[in-house]
């Protein structure tokens, strides 16, 4: 049962399937992760991914939303690797939801995406530079699936009132705020963790995404710079803060990672992060 103004991800809407593993989102819910590599590479990483992720959420009682993208398009770089594809990308995410019985997402940048991502995946994300996008904002919420809006680094956190608004004018309240950093002049990211509960505020759950906050945009010239081993800090204290769940991008070898290999957080590290954060979200709810 969840909670009044909760909502869960990976239940049965259209002809998709419920997944024997749903994940409740809500201001009263326990602590849950969006983890998965940052851009998909093969079937054979995420597949591998996703068995350690469970492994460790099932072990610590934590929901898991299994992320992937099947095309980044922003890089920084015209030469950068994007992805596979929507058609071989939705496949592989398919394949991990069949596998795993977990909820999937992916990004969505185009209206024409929207349709066909939903056919697969659980809960569909605006990727934060697109944030502001009406279209793409009504037609996510349209198909009834969770939304998950991640804030712009050039927004501040009362401005997502905004994206929320146009999501809930379109029909959908099942809608979650990630926060990602702020710009803070040229290649820097920092974090304002006040932002969380003003953002919870407008009635949403908040995800915090630790290892995109590592970020240093365009710090390398054709790609991001970042410092993951930041991502665990900043991880302990956004749930201090009172984020409802965590965004985790990990690699088996985060150094070859084919996108934001500065940030990327070792797999292996995963369960000491969520078992610290854990005890931290426990205590905070006791208060």
């Amino acid at each position: 049962m969840t909670a009044k103004n909760a909502f869960v991800i990976g239940d049965k809407i259209g002809n998709l399937p419920a997944v024997k593993r749903p994940v409740a989102a809500g201001a009263d819910e326990a602590l849950f992760l969006i983890s998965g590599p940052c851009v998909i590479e093969d079937l054979e990483l995420c597949l591998n991914l996703a068995e350690q992720l469970l492994k460790i959420c099932e072990k610590l009682s934590i929901g898991l939303v299994f992320k992937g993208s099947f095309d980044k398009a922003n890089r920084s770089s015209i030469s950068s690797y994007r992805g596979p594809g929507l058609e071989k990308g939705l496949e592989i995410l398919g394949q991990v939801r069949a596998k795993f019985n977990v909820p999937v997402m992916t990004d969505i940048h185009e209206t024409a995406q929207v349709e066909p991502v939903s056919k697969i995946v659980d809960c569909l994300q605006i990727p934060a530079f697109l944030c502001r996008q009406t279209d793409l904002l009504c037609a996510a919420a349209e198909t009834g699936k969770s939304v998950n809006i991640k804030k712009g680094q050039f927004l501040s956190p009362e401005e997502m009132r905004n994206a929320v608004e146009k999501v809930r004018e379109c029909g959908n309240k099942k809608v979650l705020l990630t926060e990602r950093g702020t710009f803070f002049g040229y290649n820097r990211l920092v974090n304002d963790m006040a932002g969380i509960k003003i953002m919870q505020e407008i009635g949403c759950p908040v995800v915090f995404d630790a290892t995109h906050s590592t970020q240093r945009p365009g710090g390398l010239g054709k790609s991001s710079g970042g410092q993951r081993e930041m991502a665990p800090i900043l991880a302990r204290a956004a749930v201090a803060a009172g984020a409802n769940g965590l965004f985790l991008e990990v690699h088996t070898e985060p150094d070859k990672a084919k996108s934001d290999a500065s940030c990327v957080m070792p797999v292996e590290s995963v369960e000491k992060t969520l078992s610290i954060c854990k005890e931290i979200f426990e205590i905070v709810r006791k208060k």
